[in-house]
């Protein structure tokens, strides 16, 4: 069972990997119920199926090894692993059978060669790209997107920036093949609102570069005739945020002659079939590229591949998404439509010099470049000359005149194409670009070329291919010198052929052909290609690597014209013919077409053409001198960078998908150096893995490593390459890495480990039976647990139904009987009643001694709810009591001997309850000393400050009320001014109000009281409550309403009249009478 479950794990894991469809149904096929038969017969083919994924490394891929057993059949993966790989019909055979398979990647190393397939293959759908992302570059079959991912991860961890060199001949798909790293990045990479603009431009920048750099060729329906160099820059997110792009070479001569079964430009014949009407009628033009002298010499306008009216539209909508405006595009079109008119200027004339015969292109011209017309025709049919400070013009010939026309189509477009790069590139600039960013270029540029005729645009492209080669060797050397370092392995010198001596003969200063050529183009006098051609005999005659018809043997003579020179380049030799060198080299525009261009009103052609060129007496850079510089920039660009190699191989001439044309591949695999490359890969050894990778993919083929390995890697790897047999000159342990010189030896290995996979096969089987035998006893046992469990259960719902049953009917029984005595039909009912209401009661009893609510009982509890409702309050009363500390105590007793008195009787008693008595009103600092010492000993219990109204006149005096123990005691300032004995006090009045007079009463016969005390107070609520108490005089405060008498001295009598008013007022009135006014705050 254990050996079961990892197998059912593992082949979870290999089903999530992309690719893996033997494993699709895992869950189908352990979890339905099927037969034990079946189901062993199914995993044991599952079983077969699976099992190379299955001991390979946890979460891996279908890895390259992987397919080493069906090598027979597709080849291998890396031509590294080929057994003869110094035969070339050995690496050609590996090509065939891939591509037969649709198997159109291989590796050489880490190079990638990609041959065409002339068809759709779903081999770049998204899922793809997602199988490729973040995989180890050899745990996945050889493709594109794993070049892509590859440099992408590098550039990530390494920090370091990448470029991939994507080279080969016309048609091999290197277009397609950098399409293809654009949309990978497109997809894969982190986006943003920001980022995906970006990504949108990227991709858009094809189309366009395509429709003004593409044209059909005899090789290819969409070449490329420019080389291009595009950075992708990325943040530290990763994410693509801006890019630029170098343009090399464009094929300018293609805008005025196009060889028979080519076509010019693709923008031409887009303009022409998928421009509307309005935009042809202002531009003048027809819906017929036959009408167009630059359209009709390759006799080709219709291709059955291209949908040029489809193309137009794509072209628009990337124009508009890369940021074009409506006036940049007009202005463009403009351009493109002049060049078209530009070819359909005829000429004439008589006596030799040329003259224009229809004024119709002339006006169009003027309209379209913003030019003057008669200035225009002028610069067509004569050119300036400067003699000795003076201009002359000069009538031009019918043959001079037809090439000044060239030369002016020819730089308005290469120019005009020049500032369509810098337009993208502005577009993708990275806007933060005082920020770091990262960077992956993208070179894709013409291969080697090799035609029947080969002229100076051939001598340039191969002169690039010698450089490029020359940095590969030099860069591939490297890399395999520093792995071996890192490895502490040691280094074998590699012998191979150091092309460096082949550039040397063309980029020398004063000795190269490039010197060369400049120099007979400039020199004075009668300057022409032959003596180009002558010159080269005299200077590099003999070079290993030159050879002319002169300098040849007799043989090479038969195959060599007088007009042509043969250079011996790394992938062969390859014939110039040396007729246009020095034109082309030149390619001199006439000084008054550049005048009047730099007239333009056309806002692209003034930033074209420069009106400090004019004033530059300088001669301009030749076209060698000016690709030489810029190819010098490219190889440092590309030295700064860690590269990678796309080697794209065309299969057949015809673009037919299926065909293998063995003879034209040989070519290819000779000219793009790719057994030169085989060579220094294999020099020394042919495989290398590391420790992990190699140990956890065969460990199953040694005791000591199966099932695990525990200790180090290293020594792991050392226990099972003894097991297995390996002498010592097969194989190096490294570092980190084991290193394995002969293909032959790897391949053993896996013939040994698809043996091993039958025995691991047959043990899984047998365990697996085992396990549906020991499940079907399961499921037995659990089928007669459950159904003496279902039984239980039901026993026991049966009952629970019972007793609901006799539970209910003798509910409603008692429910009939409740108003009888107490019977056997109506106690269950009853004691259900007095229960209900002792829950209900014990869930509401109240909070505290003020809350009063009480359940209502029923009938027969109606006595006993009330003792208990008695005895909860009970104990309430003595919780609260217990928590009641002394001084709160005395409080409350203060608080009720004043409700006692007050309550209900006097107005302003309400505010006075929630208001807490004090011990005293006064401080002794506020009491005069001599006061406190006329007391002694007497104890202050109260004091309070209070206003005295004179008997005579009823004059307010401020006094200060002292309650002692004995006596009340009436001091002004530092005097006792009276003192009333608790004994002789007859009583106290206050009147009902809100007001704070009150009187006290003593005897008349007592010599030492003056008569009754008049006072206010305004704490009079807890004054006479302090005083009630003090005195033991609670039951004789009076509250009298209207008036109050009082006693004056010599027995008179004295009245105080209280009426309500709205604020109190206390004053003598006319009726000799103390008037107080008081608010009443409550009504009673």
């Amino acid at each position: 069972m254990c050996v079961l479950n990892v197998l059912y794990c593992r082949l979870k894991a290999v089903r999530r990997e992309p690719g893996c469809s033997p494993v699709r149904d895992v869950d189908r096929l352990f979890f339905s119920p099927v037969c034990p038969s079946t189901m062993t017969d199914k995993v044991s083919h599952l079983v077969l199926s699976v099992l190379p994924q299955v001991v390979s490394t946890d979460g891996v891929r279908a890895m390259m090894e992987s397919a080493l057993t069906a090598r027979d059949r597709v080849g291998v993966q890396d031509f590294v692993l080929l057994e003869n790989f110094t035969s070339e019909a050995a690496f050609i055979e590996n090509l065939r059978k891939r591509f037969k398979e649709n198997l159109i990647y291989t590796y050489i190393g880490s190079v990638l060669v990609s041959v065409n397939p002339y068809k759709e293959l779903e081999i770049y759908t998204k899922n793809h790209m997602e199988r490729y992302r973040g995989v180890n570059f050899y745990e996945v079959s050889p493709h594109i997107y794993a070049v892509a991912d590859n440099s992408y991860r590098s550039m990530r961890s390494e920090r370091k920036d990448q470029c991939i060199l994507i080279s080969g001949e016309s048609g091999a798909g290197k277009t397609e093949a950098s399409k293809k790293i654009l949309q990978y990045y497109a997809v894969t990479c982190p986006a943003s609102e920001q980022v995906q603009t970006v990504k949108d431009r990227l991709l858009q920048s094809n189309p366009v570069l395509e429709a003004f750099g593409n044209a059909k060729t005899l090789r290819n329906d969409n070449s490329s005739r420019f080389g291009k160099y595009m950075d992708i820059q990325f943040d530290f997110k990763g994410a693509p945020v801006g890019g630029h792009i170098i343009n090399y070479l464009l094929e300018k001569s293609r805008v005025v002659h196009q060889n028979h079964g080519e076509r010019n430009f693709h923008i031409f014949y887009q303009l022409i079939e998928g421009g509307e009407e309005d935009l042809l009628r202002r531009l003048g033009l027809e819906r017929n590229p036959q009408q167009y002298q630059y359209l009709v010499k390759g006799n080709c306008p219709k291709v059955s591949s291209i949908n040029d009216r489809s193309d137009w539209k794509v072209v628009r909508k990337a124009l508009s998404v890369i940021g074009f405006n409506e006036d940049d595009v007009e202005e463009l079109l403009n351009i493109i439509a002049s060049v078209l008119h530009l070819g359909n200027v005829q000429y004439g004339g008589e006596e030799g010099n040329a003259c224009i015969t229809s004024d119709t292109q002339i006006k169009y011209l003027a309209r379209l470049l913003g030019v003057n017309g008669a200035v225009l025709t002028e610069a067509l049919t004569h050119k300036k000359i400067i003699a000795k400070g003076e201009e002359l013009m000069s009538p031009l010939n019918l043959e001079q005149a037809s090439s000044a026309r060239d030369a002016l189509s020819k730089a308005v477009y290469g120019r005009t194409f020049t500032w369509l790069v810098n337009k993208i590139n502005t577009s993708l600039t990275y806007k933060d670009s005082y920020k770091n960013f990262s960077v992956i270029g993208l070179l894709d540029i013409y291969g080697f070329e090799v035609f029947q005729h080969n002229s100076f645009e051939q001598f340039c492209i191969n002169y690039c291919n010698e450089k490029l080669q020359q940095l590969f060797i030099e860069l591939t050397l490297k890399s395999e010198q520093e792995e071996y370092e890192a490895e502490g392995i040691t280094w074998e010198p590699v012998q191979y052929f150091n092309n460096k001596i082949i550039c040397d003969l063309v980029e020398e200063k004063f000795k190269g052909i490039i010197s060369i050529l400049d120099e007979e183009c400039l020199r004075p006098g009668d300057a022409s290609d032959i003596t180009f051609l002558e010159k080269l005999e005299d200077i590099v005659g003999g070079h290993p690597h030159f050879v002319t018809h002169k300098l040849a043997d007799a043989k090479t003579r038969k195959v060599m014209g007088r007009d042509e020179f043969r250079l011996q380049h790394y992938a062969g030799e390859v014939n110039y013919n040396v007729n246009g060198f020095l034109d082309k080299n030149n390619d001199l525009l006439f000084r008054n077409l550049k005048e009047v261009m730099c007239m333009s009103e056309n806002k692209i052609l003034t930033q074209c053409f420069d009106r400090e060129e004019l004033s530059d007496k300088k001669r301009p850079d030749t076209v060698t001198t000016q690709f030489k510089a810029s190819l010098a920039k490219l190889m440092e660009i590309l030295m700064s960078k860690e590269p990678s190699y796309v080697r794209c191989i065309k299969p057949n001439d015809s673009k037919q998908a299926g065909r293998f044309d063995e003879v034209l591949i040989r070519h290819q695999v000779k000219y793009l150096g790719l057994m030169e490359n085989l060579r220094v890969r294999r020099a020394g050894f042919a495989y290398r893995r590391r420790y992990e990778v190699f140990l956890q993919r065969y460990k199953s083929l040694c005791p000591d490593t199966w099932p695990n390995w525990q200790g180090k890697l290293s020594e792991g790897v050392a226990v099972l390459v003894k097991h297995l047999g390996y002498k010592p000159e097969e194989y190096k342990l490294g570092r980190s890495k084991i290193f394995i010189r002969f293909p032959k030896t790897l391949f053993a290995t896996e013939d040994a480990l698809e043996t091993r996979k039958h025995s691991l096969a047959t043990k899984l089987q047998a365990g697996w039976r085992g396990y549906i035998f020991v499940c079907d006893f399961y499921c037995i046992a659990a089928i007669a647990i459950q159904a003496w469990w279902r039984g239980i259960l039901a026993r026991r719902r049966a009952q629970r139904r019972r007793q609901a049953a006799d539970t209910i009917r003798r509910f409603i029984k008692g429910f009939i009987y409740r108003h009888k005595e107490r019977c056997p039909e109506n106690e269950y009912f009853l004691d259900y009643v007095r229960y209900s209401f002792l829950m209900k009661l014990h869930r509401n009893l109240p909070k505290n001694v003020l809350d009063k609510s009480w359940p209502t009982p029923p009938a027969a509890l109606t006595e006993a709810s009330e003792h208990l409702r008695k005895l909860c309050m009970q104990n309430m009363v003595w919780s609260y009591c217990k928590k009641i500390s002394p001084e709160w105590k005395h409080q409350m007793e203060q608080k009720m001997i004043a409700s006692e008195i007050f309550k209900d009787k006097k107005d302003n008693y309400p505010q006075s309850v929630p208001k807490l008595f004090v011990s005293t009103r006064l401080n002794g600092e506020d009491i005069n000393p001599k006061v406190l010492q006329t007391l002694g000993s007497e104890k202050m219990k109260y004091a309070v400050p209070v206003t005295k109204y004179d008997r005579k006149g009823y004059k307010a005096r401020q006094r200060q009320l002292l309650l002692t123990g004995n006596s009340a005691v009436i001091v002004e300032e530092a005097k006792l001014k009276q003192r009333i004995e608790y004994g002789v006090l007859k009583g106290i009045s206050v009147s009902s109000l809100s007001d704070g007079v009150f009187v006290l009463h003593v005897p008349n016969d007592d010599n030492k009281q003056k008569g009754d005390v008049v006072l206010q107070s305004d704490h009079v609520i807890e004054t006479l409550t302090k005083i009630a108490i003090c005195a033991d005089k609670i039951n004789s405060i009076n509250i009298n309403q209207g008036s109050i008498k009082f006693t004056v001295a010599q027995g008179k009598e004295g009245i105080i009249d209280f009426t309500p008013g709205s604020e109190l007022l206390v004053a003598k009135a006319k009726n000799g009478h103390l008037s107080v006014t008081a608010p009443r705050l409550n009504s009673r």
